[in-house]
C-alpha cells in the first residue's frame, strides 16, 4: 500500500478480442492448444467501481459481477461496500472473450480501487479464466497480436510467446448475430471431449500457418499473405470444429453468408472468432473497409446482423483513476 490518496473511482475499459484459431489441438509434443488473436476497438467493456455506503451493480451481468467481486473480496482480503456500474458490455457467448475481459475489468479495477498492484495472469487462475487460450489475458495486458504457448505441465495461464502491433491502417470487418451464441460452459466442455485429437500433421500445419506465414506478413505489413494464413488456418479449424457445429464451418449461417460477400468481393483471413457466432475480415484501410461492408449489409443474409468496421487496439485495458477533490492525481 502506498501513502497516495485512494481514489473515489475506477473507470476500467477492456476491449473485445477475435480469436483467430488455435495452434494445437493434439498435444502429442506435451502443450496443447496454443492460440493467436487480437484486440479489436468494439464491442468493449467499460466498467466503473467505487467506494459506496451501501453496495450497488447497475448494468447487465449484475450476478456475475456480484460473484467475481465477492471472490475478489475474499482471496485479497478486503472489506468494503462497492457501487459497480457496468456502462457497456462485450456481447456474451459471442467469440468475444466477454468473459475473460469482464473478469479482469473487475479484478483491475478492484485492485487500483485499493492501491493493490496488478496481477492480471494470477486474477485471470483466482476467477477461472484462460483454461485453454491465453491470448484473452495477453491482450487485456499488452493489445496487439498476441500468440500463446499453450498448456503444459504448469497449472498457469499459457505463456505469451509473441506480440506484435497491428498495423494502424489496416481495419477489421466484425460481423455479429445477436441472436445466437457460441457453444460454452458443460457444452463447451462436452464438444471438446467428444472431438477426436486433431491429427499432427494438421497441427504442424497450422504453426507452420501462424509462425512463417500470419506472423512474418504482419511484421512486413502484408495484408494479403497475413489474411491467407489465417483464412488457412480458419478452414482447417472450421473443418475439425463442424461436427460440434451442427456440421458447418460457422455457428451463424448468416454469418456464414456475410462472410462469403465479403470474401468474394476482396477482404482478407475471413473467419468465425472462437465458437463465434462472431465472424470477422480484414481490409487495408478505412474506405475499403467500409465498401466492404456496405455490400455485406446489402446482402439479404445481413438483417438482424450487426457489422462492424474496427481497429486494432495495439494498448491493452484502459484504467481512468477519479481522485478526490483535494487529492492530486
Amino acid at each position: 500500500m502506498s501513502d497516495r490518496a485512494p481514489p473515489t473511482r475506477v473507470v476500467v475499459t477492456a476491449p473485445a478480442r477475435l480469436h483467430l484459431g488455435f495452434l494445437d489441438l493434439n498435444g502429442e509434443l506435451g502443450r496443447k492448444f496454443g492460440s493467436i488473436g487480437l484486440s479489436v476497438s468494439s464491442p468493449r467493456t467499460v466498467l466503473t467501481i467505487g467506494f459506496a455506503s451501501r453496495s450497488e451493480i447497475v448494468g447487465p451481468e449484475r450476478e456475475r459481477v456480484q460473484r467475481l467481486l465477492e471472490r475478489m473480496q475474499l482471496l485479497l482480503g478486503l472489506r468494503g461496500t462497492y457501487r459497480v456500474t457496468l456502462d457497456e458490455a462485450i456481447p456474451a457467448h459471442a467469440g468475444l472473450g466477454s468473459g475473460t475481459q469482464l473478469a479482469l475489468a473487475v479484478a483491475a479495477g478492484l485492485r487500483r480501487l485499493h492501491d493493490l498492484p496488478p496481477d492480471p495472469r494470477g486474477d485471470a487462475v483466482r476467477l477461472w479464466r484462460g483454461a485453454r487460450s491465453g491470448v484473452g489475458i495477453g491482450l487485456f495486458e499488452q493489445g496487439g497480436v498476441i500468440v500463446d504457448g499453450g498448456h503444459g505441465a504448469s497449472a498457469g495461464p499459457a505463456p505469451i510467446i509473441a506480440r506484435l502491433p497491428f498495423p494502424e491502417p489496416w481495419r477489421i470487418i466484425v460481423v455479429l448475430d445477436h441472436a445466437r451464441q457460441g457453444l460454452h460452459g458443460a457444452k463447451e466442455r462436452e464438444a471438446f471431449a467428444g472431438l477426436p485429437p486433431l491429427a499432427s500433421e494438421t497441427a504442424d500445419r497450422l504453426c507452420r500457418l501462424v509462425l512463417i506465414k500470419a506472423l512474418p506478413a504482419l511484421v512486413e505489413r502484408d495484408l494479403a499473405g497475413f489474411g491467407a494464413g489465417i483464412k488457412e488456418m480458419q478452414q482447417w479449424l472450421g473443418d475439425y470444429f463442424a461436427p460440434a457445429q451442427g456440421g458447418h464451418r460457422f455457428t451463424s449461417p448468416r454469418v456464414g453468408a456475410c462472410l462469403d460477400v465479403l470474401d468474394r468481393a476482396g477482404a482478407c483471413g475471413t473467419g468465425q472468432s472462437s465458437w463465434g457466432p462472431t465472424g470477422f475480415a480484414f481490409a487495408p484501410s478505412a474506405p475499403e473497409a467500409e465498401r466492404l461492408a456496405q455490400l455485406a449489409r446489402a446482402h439479404s443474409a445481413a438483417k438482424g446482423l450487426d457489422i462492424l468496421v474496427c481497429t486494432g487496439l495495439n494498448d491493452g485495458a484502459h484504467i481512468a483513476v477519479h481522485m478526490t477533490a483535494d487529492a492530486p492525481l
